[in-house]
């Protein structure tokens, strides 16, 4: 049973031992699961929680804890369950970050640019090629604008659009998985709907 809404690495490693129900509940896009993930967790990405609500009566029987790569799309998938009804929920504190910092085991995959990578190589991108067009083009620094727009956005709201949309090209979906998610599937996998 979790008490809190939010649960450390060694408390996340003890629920999860104590055999009480506890389901990880790892809102990565695929590919981020695929390149290193928790043992027995299971990937529903968090731009399909919302199709795959209310969670099967008894799938989460202790709770669900929540896990990210530093923690924002974790509080994100808490709201989305709260109102869905699910109350006992936490989010691993720091994420998968925290969880591989601190030692604890993970299954690794194919290796791969994290979101938040591919997030800062777009960003600067827009910004240089804005730059230089806007010696031709003096319009283009709009686009610098926009992006610092959004970058302020991202950091005032902890809600990335970009990294959103980056989540749904190909590269980023991973391998064997299916346009939706459903938890009832096997532990450690991305299932498909």
């Amino acid at each position: 049973m979790i008490l809190s809404s939010t649960v450390d690495v060694a408390s996340a490693r003890a629920l999860t031992a104590s055999g009480s129900g506890v389901l990880l509940l790892d809102v990565r896009t695929p590919a981020e699961f695929e390149t290193a993930h928790i043992e027995g967790a299971v990937n529903l990405p968090l731009d399909r929680l919302d199709e795959s609500l209310p969670l099967p009566q008894g799938e989460a029987s202790g709770g669900v804890v929540l896990v990210c790569q530093s923690g924002g799309r974790a509080r994100t998938a808490q709201a989305k369950l709260a109102s869905a009804g699910v109350r006992e929920t936490a989010v691993l504190a720091g994420g998968m970050g925290s969880w591989i910092a601190s030692g604890a085991p993970v299954v690794r995959g194919r290796q791969r640019w994290s979101l938040e990578r591919q997030v800062r190589l777009v960003a600067g991108l827009l910004v240089l090629v804005s730059v230089v067009a806007s010696l031709w083009v003096p319009w283009a620094l709009l686009v610098t604008g926009f992006v610092g727009a959004g970058l302020t956005y991202a950091g005032a709201s902890d809600n990335c659009m970009m990294g959103m949309l980056l989540a749904r090209l190909p590269y980023n979906r991973g391998t064997g998985t299916g346009t939706g998610a459903d938890v009832t599937g096997a532990p450690g996998r991305a299932c498909p709907r």
